[in-house]
């Protein structure tokens, strides 16, 4: 069946529990009928996002209600003080770096941050990061290896900005220095795609021991459209593109690319952050106390061969 007649179906039967609801006293066969329809719209809605193509799924980890990164900090934090500024240029308020507690843990938060309305977007710059965002966020890594916290990153960014400002100010520079010192980082780095990874603009704070993706988010070198875009000169075939990218969660773990896809709440992060916050923490509790064993050169060496082998494939 089309998606969207399914969706349509779902949310015929849905409407349909809503407006039995609303009646007066209901007798017992009333009650049976209801609760048979609830039964039928959440089956209905598990297939329904179970069997998501990769477009579907890029449009839920582009939603303007998914959770960022300052809706994850409270729910999941405790004792959050920020740090603002590279100490080179000024501060992006597209990164939010900042020390803080996991379940009693210190630890050390990076994470990208984009807004809900106009303002909000205009003030993060859309989540996409200058120099000085990705030069904030080693500074803020730094701090957390020198004082022995491990690093918790929160991806979530339609790339690094591509404005000529950020091009005078060393974008590509910037990226590749974080590149090369989160690989040597001396602490655990576990790092979370919460809704886009975008290219270098994600990688420059996703050099993890661990790297997770929430069930809808992406995480891919380029965006659909602009891999349509050079494909086929038409972004309007963002849809074939997503497909042919390999973009979702299940592909990439697959692939070898991330080691644990996080299961987001029914029909998605967008509908309870708190929900979603509770399905992520378990998974970063027990990362965090895995890598926490493990003597740091190891840790290194680990990670160098866990990112030396990606793209290898081999056939017979």
């Amino acid at each position: 069946m089309d998606p969207r007649l399914k969706k349509r179906q779902i949310e015929q039967l849905a409407q349909e529990v809503e407006d039995l609801e609303r009646l007066g006293p209901r007798d017992e066969e009333s009650e049976n009928e209801i609760e048979r329809l609830r039964r039928e719209v959440l089956e209905l809605k598990r297939e329904f996002f179970a069997n998501l193509t990769a477009w579907q799924r890029t449009q839920l980890a582009r939603h303007a209600q998914r959770p960022y990164t300052l809706d994850f900090i409270p729910l999941l934090f405790d004792d959050f003080s920020e740090l603002h500024g590279d100490r080179n240029f000024g501060d992006d308020p597209a990164i939010v770096c900042g020390m803080a507690r996991f379940r009693g843990r210190p630890v050390m938060l990076v994470g990208q941050q984009k807004g809900r309305d106009t303002k909000q977007k205009l003030a993060r710059n859309f989540g996409m990061p200058k120099p000085e965002g990705y030069r904030k966020a080693l500074r803020a890594m730094h701090l957390g290896a020198k004082f022995g916290r491990p690093v918790l990153s929160l991806v979530d960014t339609p790339g690094a900005y591509p404005g000529i400002d950020a091009e005078e100010r060393g974008q590509a520079e910037a990226i590749a220095r974080n590149l090369r010192e989160m690989a040597r980082l001396p602490v655990p780095i576990i790092v979370t795609v919460t809704g886009e990874g975008g290219s270098g603009g994600a990688l420059a704070i996703a050099i993890g021991d661990r790297v997770n993706l929430l069930e809808n988010a992406i995480y891919s070198v380029i965006s659909p459209e602009g891999c349509a875009s050079i494909m086929w000169r038409d972004a309007g075939k963002a849809e074939t593109a997503a497909a042919a990218l390999r973009i979702t969660a299940a592909d990439l773990l697959s692939l070898g690319l991330i080691d644990e896809i996080i299961p987001e709440p029914e029909g998605g992060a967008h509908h309870d952050h708190a929900e979603a916050a509770n399905l992520l923490a378990p998974i970063l509790e027990r990362q965090i106390a895995e890598l926490s064993q493990v003597p740091a050169a190891e840790l290194l060496e680990r990670r160098y061969v866990k990112f030396r082998k990606m793209g290898q494939f081999f056939s017979s």
